[in-house]
């Protein structure tokens, strides 16, 4: 058995380990409510805009493809292997900065490098943009460094810089200098539940919406014609898109590490009652001994 001086010790460090976990969660939990409340303000928008541009779609479907889909063929579609060879493919991987968040950086390293797996397996040029200094590292150590590193945009998103390079995205795939570019990320679904997601970034959900609203069809007036109307705001539904991916992540990184924290609280104070009985018992007996040998001196002495 462990001195009542150990048992101690060990109380204590639990002690102080608790405030750090507790400290955290409360963190946690105050970030994902901030982040839930910017997604809920931003989705309707989003959903209306793409509610509208695709009742729009449905007014010219033979004649109008989207600026970002005009490439000679889609992703994963008929090119020949030759081409696609010829034009690499990006994946753009979102992770946290941070540690204690769970199995969320794992999960999300794991499919990152399952796909860049894959692509290279079918001949493909693969250049992987990292979104979280852990999956950064991840890649360095795994012999395969993230051509570019935007770590920064995950600690403070900012929607210029993310339009940015949903722009640059878009001028690359209409220049075919890329086929395609895949988003793994960690999508929220609700406060204990996290799920790994790969998606195309270029592939919108207006063509599926598009059969959605034909029963609710609405014929627009539109000034001065679709053409211009969709090439203002089809690049808008892409940076939402990668902005909204951003966030997503950022909402699922916070919920992960408020789950941990509190799992690791809970363990921490199981532990810490158990430590404590035994640190009572120790004493307990460590009393009984002395009352012992002090009714065992005094009757040798009479």
């Amino acid at each position: 058995m462990s001195s009542l001086r150990e048992v101690k010790d060990r109380i204590d460090s639990v002690r102080s380990t608790l405030k750090i976990t507790s400290a955290m969660k409360l963190v946690a939990s105050s970030k994902l409510r901030k982040a839930q409340r910017v997604i809920e303000s931003m989705r309707p928008y989003q959903q209306e805009l793409e509610r509208i541009l695709s009742a729009v779609l449905l007014q010219g479907t033979d004649c109008i493809r989207q600026p970002e889909m005009q490439s000679e063929a889609p992703a994963g579609g008929s090119l020949s292997p030759e081409d696609q060879a010829a034009r690499p493919q990006i994946v753009l991987a979102f992770s946290s900065n941070s540690s204690m968040c769970g199995a969320f950086n794992a999960n999300v390293i794991k499919k990152t490098l399952e796909t860049f797996n894959i692509l290279i397996s079918r001949g493909l040029d693969v250049q992987v943009w990292s979104f979280g200094r852990k999956v950064t590292d991840a890649l360095r150590s795994n012999g395969t460094p993230a051509a570019r590193d935007y770590s920064s945009l995950v600690s403070h998103p900012n929607f210029a810089q993310v339009a940015d390079i949903a722009s640059e995205l878009r001028g690359m795939r209409a220049a075919g200098s890329i086929s395609d570019a895949i988003l793994v990320y960690n999508h929220f679904v609700s406060t204990g539940r996290q799920q790994v997601t790969v998606e195309s970034f270029f592939e919108t959900s207006l063509r599926e919406q598009s059969s959605d609203v034909a029963g609710d069809y609405t014929d627009y007036i539109v000034e001065p014609s679709r053409e211009e109307l969709l090439d203002k705001l089809l690049p808008q539904v892409s940076d939402l898109k990668l902005y909204t991916t951003l966030l997503d992540s950022a909402a699922s990184e916070h919920a992960a590490r408020m789950v941990a924290m509190q799992a690791a609280t809970d363990n921490g104070q199981e532990l810490l009652s158990e430590l404590t009985l035994e640190y009572n018992k120790g004493r307990q007996q460590k009393i009984t001994s002395e009352i012992l040998d002090l009714v065992g001196g005094a009757a040798q002495q009479i």
